[in-house]
């Protein structure tokens, strides 16, 4: 039945960026699915496990700085020490520093890129050589953004980070395929998340976005649960380098 395409039971599933916001609705839908979790955050995940465990999942934390790349090495150990094995990275974990870019500074475009790119690829590369060691395949889902196709206004380094994670998806889905490695990446639209409440607060820029958006809201961190699963299951299994757009119409306008 084309139903048990989307069941994760038995698969290990690493999301980083784990305590709050779509990473903490997306640990939730991955579990709900039936995978076991491990979430990572430099935070607690408390209330991330509480949601986790009221559904009867399993859900493990591991707290680290994800800025530090020497860290991808670590998650996984700890991951694969707990669960036997590692099936699934969600590279969810990022920041947005604003300011006009005649002002940045090198050290805040420095983390930045740390966290949003390179911490994105040395995490993928470390868990596809434990996909190739399993030897069953597995699957990354990227994280994007609206910033991955568009400027944006004061924020610099996260658009360059933002899309360079959209070109880096394709660029490894074309090497990893064959290995039965599906990556493939999902946009959010505007989020009502902690990285927007300046926006949401500015009464006129809230307004203008609202007004591009189809669908006529800010999209909540629940609206990434379909699309997560769905990349992280069986029934995308011939999806590869894809970015889907979970934005409420905002790119088709």
């Amino acid at each position: 039945m084309i139903l048990d395409d989307f069941s994760l039971k038995g698969k290990v599933a690493v999301v980083t960026g784990a305590n709050t916001g779509l990473g903490q609705a997306m640990c939730v839908a991955l579990a709900q699915a039936g995978a076991s979790v491990t979430g990572v955050a430099r935070r607690s995940c408390e209330e991330t496990a509480g949601l986790i465990n009221a559904d009867g999942g399993t859900f493990y934390e591991i707290i680290v700085d994800l800025s530090d790349t020497s860290n991808a090495q670590v998650i996984l150990d700890k991951t694969v020490a707990k669960f036997g094995r590692a099936d699934i990275l969600v590279n969810n974990a990022g920041m947005i520093l604003r300011e006009d870019a005649i002002n940045v500074t090198e050290e805040d475009w420095n983390r930045v890129i740390d966290l949003n790119l390179n911490m994105v690829f040395i995490l993928s590369q470390v868990f596809a050589r434990q996909f190739e060691k399993q030897g069953e395949g597995g699957k990354i889902v990227n994280v994007c953004s609206m910033l991955s196709y568009q400027g944006g206004i004061r924020v610099p380094a996260y658009t360059a980070s933002k899309s360079a994670v959209l070109g880096l998806t394709r660029a490894l889905a074309n090497e990893w395929a064959v290995k039965g490695i599906n990556v493939n990446a999902i946009a959010p639209g505007y989020m009502a998340t902690n990285n927007t409440k300046q926006l949401r607060s500015d009464e006129q820029r809230s307004e203008a976005i609202l007004d591009r958006i189809p669908a006529g809201r800010w999209g909540t961190p629940q609206d990434m649960a379909g699309a997560v699963v769905f990349l992280c299951s069986k029934a995308s299994e011939y999806v590869n380098g894809f970015t889907v757009a979970v934005d409420g119409g905002w790119l088709a306008r």
